[in-house]
């Protein structure tokens, strides 16, 4: 019955406001699923093992990677590999995952969302990443969208970070705020990312807020936002909670920015098994 009634209402919107997809232009068939065309949601890639461990960054061969006997203690679904870099450097994040790569139409999705208001593509970019990251939002007390400072979000509307945290499952806690307005992270090389979110975040200090050492510590807290390149962002946040005495930081993201060499590692449809 609700299927024929959404069905009803897909014809009627789609028919009074010919609303265009966000990826390829054409008319939506059914809005009140996303502002996308299901040809352009079926084509999203996603991420699939094998992945690192600690960052879900595709591996591209055995030349990269180093295989882990036993199972890495902060990885939810591991027993695998660590990426070289994870290796050398290891994050403050104890573990990520991301839907897909930052290309085609996810990014497109993204972009979309972003900086085109289509807020509607949040649910169901969201329902894919609870399917998909599952194992990364188990046991997890509550997931934290990456803040954005207040002049961003003002100008753009919303955040979309908290957007999809919402449709995650999970409750959604706010414990933390930027504390100053940095340059766009899109818009510098990789060397200059952790440097530039130096700072940025910090606890919600406000008398009303109950963000303290008593109510964060010992949980395990799941960062969301759009997209990772580095994972600067996700550290940042990261040192801040556990400062505060979280035990485990885990994160998710729509998209990440992947090596073009690894690009083969990513498989395209419903076919996919994981992310």
């Amino acid at each position: 019955m609700l299927s024929r009634v959404r069905d009803t209402v897909d014809g009627l919107l789609a028919a009074l406001l010919a609303s265009p997809c966000s990826v390829c232009g054409r008319v939506v068939d059914q809005p009140t699923r996303g502002a996308a065309c299901e040809s352009c949601w079926n084509s999203i890639r996603f991420i699939t093992p094998p992945y690192c461990v600690s960052c879900g960054e595709p591996l591209p061969s055995a030349r990269t990677v180093v295989l882990v006997a036993a199972q890495h203690p902060q990885s939810p679904d591991a027993q695998g590999a660590q990426c070289s870099r994870c290796l050398s450097q290891p994050l403050v994040v104890d573990v990520a995952r991301a839907l897909g790569p930052y290309e085609g139409t996810l990014r497109d999705l993204v972009h979309g969302l972003k900086y085109h208001g289509r807020r509607s593509i949040a649910p169901r970019l969201a329902a894919l990443v609870r399917e998909r990251c599952a194992a990364v939002l188990v046991g997890a007390d509550a997931v934290v969208p990456v803040p954005l400072h207040r002049a961003r979000e003002w100008s753009r509307g919303f955040n979309q970070a908290d957007i999809i945290a919402r449709g995650l499952g999970r409750p959604v806690w706010r414990p933390l705020r930027r504390t100053r307005h940095t340059v766009p992270q899109s818009t510098l090389p990789a060397t200059q990312r952790w440097h530039n979110l130096r700072g940025a975040f910090g606890l919600r200090r406000r008398p009303w807020d109950r963000w303290n050492a008593s109510t964060l510590a010992g949980t395990c807290i799941v960062l969301v936002d759009d997209v990772s390149t580095t994972g600067a962002t996700l550290d940042a946040c990261a040192e801040v909670l556990k400062a505060a005495g979280v035990a485990e930081v885990r994160a998710v993201t729509v998209a990440r920015a992947v090596l073009g060499h690894v690009a083969d590692r990513v498989q395209r449809g419903s076919a996919v098994t994981g992310c």
